[in-house]
């Protein structure tokens, strides 16, 4: 099985974290492949850059040479879960929605600790959206912009830490979900000093992921995520290199 894991912005070095997560927790015989986009912000924390990010990862997706199994959009909160449905046979696991459907297991209420506080409302919406905001207590910020998180992951850890304790504590939350990919790996530490579930949102995709490819199963394609209509589209995608067989005949005609 091999699984793409699409980091949403440009930071090599936030790819290879994302993708060294998401292999900890990948069954034996998963490949895990780390994807970082041609294009886009070096961090992901707003409408905008959000927005740039759906259209870099689909052009990433697209242009990846090899046959793959899934994918994995690794951002919390961002655009573009939807347009690869479109363009994809194979299923496509966005961590926003793993990591809230995968809390929602282990406790009556969850609360999302995100970055910047800018970041919330995109949270909240995108929650809203997939259906699972009903028992979401809170969405926080920690005050850590995205790149601060691997630039001082101490005080990061610190950061999210104080915010899931008042969650717990004031919000009744009883499970933390971590409410970005840079977060990834530090579930632990914060588990450790919150006495809560906390959710890691590429670890849960994984799982998901995984699961869906054993049971056969894919995104369903007879309304919603019905493939593109075929249409001249000029520009798109970025990379010369055709879509794999994996892919929809949708994607082919699309990168033609």
């Amino acid at each position: 099985m091999r699984i793409l894991v699409a980091n949403v912005n440009t930071t090599q070095s936030m790819t290879d974290s994302i993708a060294a997560q998401a292999r900890s927790v990948a069954a034996p015989g998963t490949e895990i492949v780390g994807l970082t986009p041609s294009f886009g912000a070096d961090s992901c924390e707003g409408n905008f850059e959000s927005y740039l990010a759906a259209i870099a990862v689909m052009d990433a997706v697209v242009s990846y040479p090899e046959p793959f199994d899934a994918v994995i959009q690794a951002g919390y909160g961002e655009h573009g879960r939807e347009g690869l449905q479109e363009l994809l046979d194979v299923p496509v696991v966005d961590i926003t929605e793993a990591a809230a459907s995968t809390a929602m297991f282990l406790g009556h209420k969850y609360s999302v600790i995100t970055t910047l506080d800018r970041a919330v409302p995109l949270i909240e919406d995108r929650l809203k959206l997939a259906g699972l905001d009903a028992r979401c207590a809170s969405v926080r910020a920690s005050g850590m912009a995205v790149l601060e998180l691997e630039e001082e992951p101490e005080r990061a850890v610190e950061a999210i830490i104080e915010q899931a304790l008042i969650a717990v504590r004031d919000d009744k939350a009883e499970v933390i979900v971590l409410g970005c990919g840079g977060m990834a790996g530090l579930d632990e530490a914060i588990r450790r000093r919150a006495g809560v579930p906390v959710v890691d949102g590429v670890a849960s995709a994984v799982i998901i992921a995984e699961g869906l490819v054993r049971m056969g199963l894919s995104t369903s394609k007879v309304r919603t995520y019905a493939a593109p209509r075929p249409k001249t589209v000029v520009g798109w995608p970025l990379s010369a290199v055709a879509a794999p067989s994996a892919a929809a005949p949708a994607v082919a005609e699309v990168a033609r």
